[in-house]
């Protein structure tokens, strides 16, 4: 551990001189990149340096003890002893704790995509719910959020929308909602009182700034069109809607929620780096693990990683065994029991693999 944080002290040192370099200065990019890194390694840093002031005043007192015979001095001496080495005790867990690789990711605002998928219109009405359930949870975190696409109907229900989240560690807490979502209840269109089963996907990608991802502009066909209401209407007669398709990849990112063209194809481009950075982070990914499932998968019920049964108030984890009798609460935004139990299981995972 030593070796490995004597490299950090050093690199974050080395940081500071860059920042300094007139040279670099001009360049906002490695600027920004740099000061980006330093952040990251400035806790773990703090942490080695206190670690280093502690074990320096360990052996002072140690020595103190061991050549002062007087036993007043003595006392005093193993008091500040048995303290300094409770400090340093819990200084080395939060550094083994600081040491384990964290998601480079963490940081970033998330890009998230809700789908319906099996049920038909109460599946689309379900993706609406969760859509404001997010909503509600960014806005108790302080969080902003920015529609950049969505195709809905006239009854709110919601086929797809893409939304983007900003706020501090944005990523880092909702990282775990990705996959498909189950609702089980009663729909109000059925007569029978039986219970249905629906389901929506929901996509969690951190947003790709533009040092993350290179886009070349001769790789982009960029379509401007009018943009649309419910059942297709044109809303505006100027053309202000953006579609950008990515011809290597044949991904496509679209928005027309600003009446601003301009901002329709920025918007539309932060969509599409952060699709073009979560496929070449699964690319990396699956050159490690072939088997490695894809974070959503088909949308169908049976896959799922969290069910919304309405009867019972009741809402299921089944990735981390987690049940709460709070159905309404959670709908309002109240996800930090989820949260909070995948992201331990996350860490726990983490350690062990550092342990091994």
């Amino acid at each position: 551990m030593r070796d490995t944080l004597a490299s950090i002290e050093a690199r974050y040192e080395e940081i500071d001189r860059l920042l300094a370099d007139p040279e670099i200065s001009t360049d906002y990019t490695r600027i920004q990149s740099l000061a980006k890194e330093q952040a990251s390694i400035r806790n773990l840093v703090t942490l080695s340096r206190e670690h280093r002031g502690l074990t320096e005043e360990l052996a002072g007192v140690r020595e103190m003890l061991r050549d002062d015979p007087d036993p007043d001095l003595a006392e005093l001496a193993r008091e500040e002893l048995a303290e300094l080495e409770g400090r340093m005790v819990s200084t080395e867990l939060e550094l083994q704790m600081a040491l384990i690789p964290s998601d480079p990711n963490d940081e970033k605002n998330v890009m998230m995509e809700i789908r319906a998928g099996t049920g038909g219109e109460e599946a689309g009405l379900f993706a609406a719910e969760l859509y404001r359930m997010y909503a509600r949870y960014a806005q108790r975190n302080g969080w902003r959020i920015e529609v950049m696409d969505a195709n809905e109907t006239g009854l709110g229900a919601i086929k797809e929308i893409v939304f983007i989240v900003r706020g501090d560690s944005a990523f880092s807490r909702l990282k775990h909602e990705s996959g498909t979502h189950r609702v089980q209840r009663i729909p109000v269109t059925e007569s029978g009182g039986r219970l249905h089963t629906s389901a929506a996907t929901v996509a969690v990608l951190p947003e790709a700034e533009e040092i993350d991802v290179d886009v070349r502009a001769e790789d982009l066909d960029i379509d401007i069109y009018h943009a649309s209401g419910h059942g297709g209407q044109n809303v505006q007669k100027v053309a202000t809607a953006v579609r950008i398709t990515h011809r290597p990849t044949g991904i496509v990112a679209t928005c027309q929620d600003e009446r601003s063209q301009f901002k329709n194809k920025e918007k539309a481009m932060s969509v599409l780096r952060s699709r073009l950075f979560a496929r070449e982070q699964q690319r990396q990914q699956q050159e490690v693990s072939a088997s490695r499932r894809s974070q959503v998968g088909s949308g169908d019920r049976s896959q799922r990683v969290r069910t919304y049964n309405y009867p019972q108030n009741r809402v299921t984890d089944h990735r981390v065994g987690l049940t709460t009798y709070n159905l309404d609460s959670v709908l309002e935004g109240g996800i930090d029991d989820f949260v909070r139990a995948l992201s331990e299981q996350e860490q726990a995972q983490r350690l062990e693999q550092v342990s091994l």
